[in-house]
């Protein structure tokens, strides 16, 4: 009789930890479909303001994921605010985002490697890696520079 208590007590103690870490897991993502929802919401105003004008000339949306202070990453970010300057003054809007301090948008965009940059916006999306040191490969990635034949 006292086996069956105990057996009893287990499987309720054990209902209750599945409860709360499905709770947990929902609240989560929650957090995750809103964060999305906020970011499907800002690439549509970047569209929109963009409409009708040339690909050239609308606004250029990237984020760049960094690991806190590290030599690479303040590399990245100053390597790509100077291009970013001298080749979209006015028409770029550029978040950095540091995985450790936001590790859930770095999951949400399947982050591996930082720094990475991702542009958004002019279609096609775009992601380059590294300290964004090799001036040519950035620009055709982010379709400033034609590719030669």
């Amino acid at each position: 009789m006292e086996r069956g208590k105990r057996l009893a007590k287990k499987r309720s103690s054990a209902k209750t930890q599945k409860s709360r870490s499905s709770q947990t897991s929902s609240a989560l993502s929650r957090k995750e479909l809103v964060l999305r929802l906020q970011e499907a919401e800002e690439t549509i105003r970047t569209i929109r303001s963009g409409e009708g004008s040339h690909s050239r000339q609308r606004t250029y949306l990237l984020r760049l994921y960094i690991s806190g202070s590290t030599a690479k990453s303040t590399q990245a970010v100053e390597n790509i605010k100077r291009v970013c300057e001298e080749h979209l003054k006015n028409r770029y809007d550029l978040e950095v985002i540091d995985i450790y301090q936001q590790p859930q948008l770095a999951r949400g965009e399947q982050i591996v490697v930082v720094p990475t940059l991702i542009k958004r916006l002019p279609r096609p999306l775009r992601r380059l890696i590294g300290d964004m040191s090799n001036r040519e490969k950035m620009l055709l990635g982010l379709d400033l520079r034609e590719r030669e034949p």
